[in-house]
């Protein structure tokens, strides 16, 4: 190996730390669902991708906000539900209550102000094919291949949802 060559990370430890600090977003939406809420000062600024896998939102929402938005939940929020995979609530845009479902794997920032806690989320790759249960890696076989995209310089949102146990 040549001395500039960066080993190859055959664990996928980016995606390792991705779920586990998604772990985090979800472990706080749980405390927030409580009958009492979000305690003393805390609220929460959470931005996600509206074009991601799953996310659920009124269309007026995706027209305005057609890549990303950001949400607070604070003082009035209503239905917060923490899910396994994705959390909902109801909140009011432009005086009308809205229902959003965001799932965590489209969660790009989650900020606390009230006590400067950031979390920031980058697109995360695959992990390599060597990584997973026999289990998924045999759903992904039995999928029948589709027609193949022009490779693009973008970004890719990845599900991470696949190789969540469950």
């Amino acid at each position: 190996m040549a001395k500039d060559d960066k080993p190859k990370d055959l664990m996928g430890y980016e995606v390792l730390q991705q779920n586990a600090l998604r772990g985090v977003v979800k472990a706080a939406l749980e405390r927030a669902t409580t009958p009492r809420g979000l305690p003393g000062d805390h609220h929460f600024y959470i931005s996600f991708r509206t074009d991601a896998p799953e996310v659920s939102a009124p269309a007026d929402l995706v027209a305005r906000y057609p890549e990303e938005m950001t949400i607070v939940l604070q003082n009035q929020y209503w239905d917060l539900n923490a899910g396994e995979t994705a959390f909902s609530v109801t909140l009011q845009f432009g005086g009308q209550p809205k229902t959003l479902l965001i799932p965590y794997a489209a969660v790009t920032r989650f900020y606390d102000p009230s006590v400067q806690y950031l979390l920031q989320f980058g697109p995360v790759e695959a992990p390599p094919a060597s990584i997973g249960a026999p289990a998924a890696k045999a759903k992904a076989a039995a999928v029948p291949d589709g027609p193949k995209e022009a490779p693009s310089d973008e970004p890719k949102i990845v599900s991470l949802d696949q190789f969540r146990k469950k």
